[in-house]
């Protein structure tokens, strides 16, 4: 298929994906007065810039109409806080959170979930590592790149290890937790990448699909009476395929977003738009706001595609869940369009990756837009 098939193939889809999930929610935002919504921005980690730049960069995001900071705290092999049982690279959140506080800007730390490059878990668990169609674990065998290392979100074990990073970051004096890989590896990764990686993915291949760790074949087997491993088509079993999305499901539901809340602190998540490709069915879980990421480029998709995911994802929530727009930021000219986009599409707010990527003319233009 050729690129211009390929967009109006996913044009499509986005909009048939409107259609197939559940209609609740509606659009929350009618394109006026911007001002009163909600914009986030990643952050990676920076342990160069002093205070003072902290401090000047704080104050052009607040004046931008920036409302939300969500810096990058684990990264799946060290914490950037002075956590008690997991390595620590620096006491980095304990910094941003005064200076984040007098500007008003709310810090939400955002944490890795499944994906874990700890020497500690890999020499004592690994077991705990996800494992292929092929029955290839992924701490051995990692898809596509060597930190997709994926956790298995079945063994309570994992659960109760991931659940421990969400309480010790919830004892914070921040807003709250974020999300990130809160997933399975992609059975089938985003077209723009294909080359990338030199993949031709026109259907589920088992090197990508996961997980077939004993754990996950006995609880399916229990509930289903048959190994997923003798399941001749996977990714036409809607049981197997259900009950992979299901025990992420019941991390978020029942582990994480209860830790969170019980210390007072809201719970967010960045979550893809093709979320069947990585097992992420994030319209049920139970979070005070989601951040899909909207990369159109990624997709080999135009602007357009942005409007029409923001709106297919608000009416597929199932619960009183906040919708912002994940942008990437581009060129100006681009990255205007993105916003008026998602905004067009009834987003809440945008997050912008990343604060690294963001000129003066960038934040111009997000002003100009919001103030409008």
């Amino acid at each position: 298929m050729n690129r211009r098939g390929f967009m109006q193939d996913l044009f499509k889809k986005s909009l048939a994906l409107s259609g197939y999930l559940s209609l609740f929610g509606s659009e929350r935002t009618n394109g006026s007065n911007l001002r009163k919504t909600k914009n986030w921005v990643w952050i990676t980690p920076d342990l160069k810039s002093s205070d003072d730049d902290w401090k000047r960069r704080f104050e052009q995001l607040k004046n931008a109409g920036i409302d939300a900071l969500l810096p990058e705290i684990y990264n799946g092999k060290a914490v950037y806080f002075g956590s008690s049982r997991l390595p620590v690279k620096a006491e980095y959140l304990e910094r941003l959170i005064p200076i984040a506080k007098s500007f008003n800007l709310e810090i939400h730390a955002w944490m890795w979930t499944m994906p874990c490059l700890l020497e500690d878990i890999q020499k004592k668990h690994p077991d705990w590592y996800m494992v292929n169609g092929l029955g290839q674990s992924s701490l051995k065998k990692p898809a596509y790149v060597n930190y997709y290392k994926f956790l298995c979100p079945a063994k309570e074990e994992v659960q109760d290890f991931i659940q421990g990073t969400v309480k010790e970051l919830a004892e914070y004096d921040i807003d709250g937790i974020h999300l990130d890989y809160v997933r399975y590896p992609d059975v089938i990764i985003a077209k723009g990448f294909w080359p990338k990686y030199n993949v031709v993915q026109d259907k589920e291949y088992p090197e990508y699909d996961y997980c077939y760790c004993e754990t996950c074949r006995e609880k399916f087997i229990s509930m289903e009476g048959i190994d997923p491993l003798k399941i001749k088509e996977p990714s036409k079993n809607q049981a197997w395929l259900q009950f992979r999305y299901d025990e992420v499901t019941n991390l978020v539901n029942n582990k994480l977003i209860p830790t969170a809340h019980k210390s007072g602190k809201k719970i967010s998540a960045a979550v893809f738009p093709n979320w069947k490709d990585v097992r992420q069915q994030w319209f049920e879980w139970k979070l005070d706001a989601v951040m899909p990421m909207l990369y159109n480029r990624f997709y080999l998709a135009d602007s357009e595609w942005i409007k029409q995911f923001t709106k297919a994802g608000i009416k597929s929530l199932k619960y009183k869940t906040e919708y912002y727009s994940g942008l990437l930021v581009d060129k100006p000219e681009k990255f205007e369009d993105y916003i008026r986009k998602a905004f067009e599409g009834g987003a809440q707010g945008i997050s912008l990756f990343s604060m690294k990527a963001l000129s003066d003319e960038h934040l111009k233009i997000l002003a100009d837009i919001l103030n409008k």
